[in-house]
C-alpha cells in the first residue's frame, strides 16, 4: 500500500505504547464538513443527535485550527480569526487531552480529516492516523464505484479499520 511521497506502508504499523488504549469513536469528514464516516466502539453516553455530534466535532475541529493558526510564533501574517487554512498552512495540532479522552487529529492534502477519539491515556497516534487514511486510499479512493463526496459504505474499508482499531485498543 502507498502513501502520500510513495513510501510503502506496512501492514501493521507501530501500535501506540500507552496502556490502556481504547478507541470510543472515530470520524472521517471531507474538506467541506460533511461526515463521510462515523464509527463508534466504546461510547457508553450519548447526549446529541448524530447530526448535532458531527457539526459539533467539525465545528471544534475548524475552531482549534484557526485558533492555533492565530496564534502561531513563527508567522508574522496571523490573518483572520475564523477564515479556513488550507491543510499544511501555519500551525497546526495533532491532539488534545481532557481528563475522559484524548483527540487525535490528521488532515491530509486533500482535506479529508481523520479524528480518532481514545482513552486519555493513548500514546500519539499520528502513525496509526496515517495507516486508516492508508486504507481509506486503498479501499475507498480506488474503489471505481465511490463517489467523493458520499458517505463511506465500503464494507472492506470498515473491516479493515474495525480490525485495526481492535488492535490498537
Amino acid at each position: 500500500m502507498q502513501f502520500f511521497g510513495g513510501s510503502e506502508i506496512s501492514p501493521s504499523p507501530p501500535v501506540p505504547t500507552a496502556s490502556g488504549n481504547n478507541a470510543h469513536m472515530m470520524y472521517v469528514f471531507n474538506r467541506n464538513g460533511v461526515c463521510l464516516l462515523y464509527k463508534e466502539w466504546n461510547r457508553p453516553l450519548h447526549t446529541l443527535n448524530p447530526q448535532q455530534d458531527h457539526k459539533l466535532m467539525f465545528g471544534l475541529l475548524f475552531s482549534l485550527k484557526s485558533l492555533t493558526a492565530k496564534m502561531d510564533p513563527t508567522n508574522a501574517d496571523k490573518g483572520n480569526l475564523g477564515v479556513p487554512q488550507l491543510p499544511g498552512q501555519g500551525c497546526s495540532f495533532h491532539s488534545f487531552r481532557t481528563n475522559t479522552y484524548k483527540l487525535s487529529f490528521m488532515e491530509t492534502p486533500s482535506g479529508i480529516k481523520i479524528i480518532l477519539v481514545t482513552h486519555p491515556k493513548t500514546g500519539d497516534l499520528r502513525e496509526s492516523l496515517k495507516y486508516i487514511y492508508g486504507l481509506y486510499v486503498e479501499y475507498v479512493v480506488k474503489n471505481p464505484i465511490y463517489s467523493p463526496g458520499s458517505p463511506i459504505k465500503s464494507e472492506l474499508f470498515n473491516t479493515a479499520v474495525d480490525q485495526y482499531v481492535r488492535s490498537i485498543s
